[in-house]
């Protein structure tokens, strides 16, 4: 007998909450304490077309490059997978009210190569879940990318909102190879 069976046929559960809006805005109930994804955006890196956008439907593994495609743990099961680099970069203001990249980090995807109903891909889940927290806790971690995605993730984000750019730290300009503000 499943104790949780209360004769539903889906399980109810107030188990991880992911919320939107401030989950501590003083009532104390249920959801404080709660992840908010609101300063995150998952940037998606395209080497091969030296190109990166932001695909919000990746903060539920549902970006236009996973859909149709089988994840596995295993790199050898896409011997000539398509390399993309899914970024997660949160966003915080310093002191002053003044935007800034505070955590940027990056893991590695690799998708099947053809127009198949269903592709075979790569991507580590507890990785993405890893850098995703580690994101939103300011860290930077792209010494997994290659050069030329870091070049790609550093001018976008320097298009993107120079100002934010600008106002981040150092770290992150020398982590992407951008020497010149």
């Amino acid at each position: 007998m499943d104790l949780f069976d209360k004769g539903d046929k889906k399980r109810k559960g107030g188990g991880f909450n992911i919320l939107s809006g401030d989950s501590t805005d003083g009532h104390g109930g249920y959801g404080v304490g709660a992840l908010t994804l609101d300063n995150m955006s998952p940037i998606i890196v395209d080497p091969e077309d030296n190109d990166a956008y932001v695909d919000m439907g990746a903060l539920h593994a549902r970006s236009e490059v996973e859909k149709r495609v089988k994840f596995s743990q295993n790199k050898e099961d896409v011997p000539d997978g398509r390399l993309y680099w899914m970024v997660w970069v949160t966003v915080d203001h310093k002191e002053g009210g003044k935007p800034f990249y505070t955590g940027v980090t990056a893991c590695e995807m690799l998708i099947e190569r053809g127009e198949k109903r269903i592709r075979k891909g790569y991507k580590s889940m507890p990785e993405h879940v890893n850098n995703m927290d580690k994101s939103l806790k300011g860290r930077i971690v792209v010494n997994n990318m290659d050069d030329h995605s870091k070049k790609i993730l550093g001018a976008f984000l320097k298009g993107f909102n120079e100002e934010m750019w600008e106002n981040s730290n150092e770290e992150l300009h020398q982590a992407l190879n951008i020497g010149d503000k």
